[in-house]
């Protein structure tokens, strides 16, 4: 097990990821017992599709998606608090209303804009593997005002999630704390949906809650039980996403199913005494802690997607796998138009060699995409398809190296990079090792990446076409 996480943490976009998934964890832990308490907890199911609609527009007008959600999403979550207090729309009413309206604009949005239904997709179902240094020191700067806010204002948010009428005749200002709840609920909503998905997100603030109360009786252990229950159970989810190549955010809310069951079983037992709470525990943990990887990685250890890249890099949040494979005509060499001029090779870095892996194949691709001025200069090898594209506009032939990956409708995206050879190119098809010094080029007002290739070699021995993670 220790053998895994050292390898899993070599990567420095799980490091990100997971560092910003435990602080939104944490923050969804704490908001979610006073939210479930004050019978609030779909409130992060109708703020998350406020956030998918948003999302949508952001990125059809090409700025940055976070600076664009979090405002609206706090503005939301101010208008539904004030919808459900001062008319007859109340609760459940009002959340979906303003849900469903926001999600309906977001999928017009979506129909009517093309390149970005990948993006949107990882927004929708979660995806923790392509976030910019500029995503993590944002997410790092709120989820501390979040957990900031609600230690310094502990007492009035315990007095309005318990009775509120009584906490308005002793003077505290309810509106203004329960502001403040529906504004650090709309941040964390926000931020959390890059890691769990919009459809999944309200699960982070329910499930904690839900667990640690068949358990703990008082607020105060109640809550502190929320956050650690959240934690764990995101560095599990995250753990077995790892190892079995399976979603994130759908990991992270069956590990935290098991826990509700785990805490249901042991608040049972504990009336029955049957058995000493401790020992089941200690039972628990051993589990965890003595479980190995069963799928021990035996194919091949080389392994990357390509996109335009556009001028600022804040307003591509995901999109670094996009577009339909090349049987379709918008693959990644349709979307890297192919140019002559204005190839930006920055200082010579080529000795550094970066070496794309099979077993994280999207995720080091996206990480380039997200963070290119990293990677520039750089040497990078990795394994792939050769692909040839002929635009048929203009009739250029665009080359690139590619795997297949996961789409909206399936496998019907590709990872990898738009190359660049002074020599004869290899056939369609064929299964080739690139290795190639990463540059950038400009042309219709955008930056491309493109790889400038030193060594090209048709290999017999193909890996894996179709990469999940």
């Amino acid at each position: 097990m220790i053998n895994t996480l050292i390898e899993m943490f070599s990567y420095t976009f799980l490091v990100r990821a997971v560092v910003v998934g435990l602080l939104v964890a944490l923050c969804a832990a704490l908001l979610g017992v006073s939210l479930v308490l004050k019978r609030y907890s779909m409130i992060g199911d109708g703020l998350s599709h406020v956030g998918l609609g948003t999302l949508a527009i952001a990125t059809a007008m090409n700025v940055a998606p976070l600076a664009v959600s979090i405002p609206v999403v706090v503005i939301a979550a101010f208008f539904l608090l004030r919808i459900s207090e001062n008319s007859k729309i109340k609760g459940d009413a009002a959340i979906a209303l303003i849900s469903t309206s926001s999600l309906a604009i977001g999928v017009v949005i979506i129909s009517l804009t093309t390149g970005m239904n990948t993006d949107v997709c990882n927004y929708m179902f979660g995806s923790i593997l392509a976030m910019s240094r500029d995503d993590v020191t944002l997410s790092v700067i709120l989820a501390i005002v979040v957990l900031g806010l609600f230690i310094l204002f502990y007492n009035k948010i315990f007095a309005v999630t318990f009775d509120e009428n009584f906490a308005r005749a002793t003077g505290v200002k309810t509106g203004l704390y329960n502001m403040l709840i529906a504004f650090l609920t709309a941040i964390t909503i926000v931020l959390g949906m890059r890691m769990m998905g919009a459809l999944l997100i309200s699960s982070l603030i329910i499930f904690p809650a839900l667990t640690s109360m068949r358990y703990c009786k008082k607020f105060k252990s109640v809550t502190v039980c929320s956050a650690l229950v959240s934690v764990v159970c995101f560095f599990i989810g995250v753990v077995i996403s790892y190892l079995h190549a399976v979603p994130t955010g759908a990991s992270i809310v069956l590990v935290n199913i098991a826990a509700f069951l785990l805490f249901w079983l042991m608040n049972t037992l504990r009336q029955k005494k049957l058995i000493p709470v401790g020992i089941l525990l200690i039972c628990t943990l051993s589990v965890f802690a003595g479980c190995n990887n069963p799928l021990a990685d035996t194919r091949n250890e080389n392994g990357t997607m390509a996109v335009d890249l556009p001028e600022d890099d804040s307003a591509s949040e995901n999109n670094t796998i996009t577009g339909d494979n090349s049987a379709s005509g918008n693959g990644t060499a349709a979307e890297n138009k192919h140019s002559d001029t204005n190839i930006s090779k920055p200082s010579d870095r080529s000795g550094e060699i970066f070496e794309i892996k099979e077993k994280m194949f999207i995720g080091q691709t996206n990480d380039i995409y997200q963070n290119p001025m990293d990677y520039m200069g750089k040497t990078i090898k990795y394994e792939g398809i050769f692909n040839t594209y002929e635009a048929p506009e203009t009739g250029n032939v665009y080359y690139s190296v590619i795997r297949y990956g996961p789409g909206c409708c399936g496998t019907d995206a590709n990872a990898g990079f738009e190359v660049e050879w002074d020599k004869k190119y290899p056939k369609q098809n064929d299964w080739v090792e690139a290795i190639g010094v990463l540059g950038e080029y400009s042309e219709d007002g955008q930056k491309y990446l493109r790889l400038t290739l030193s060594s090209l070699k048709v290999l017999e021995k193909r890996g894996e076409e179709t990469v999940l993670q």
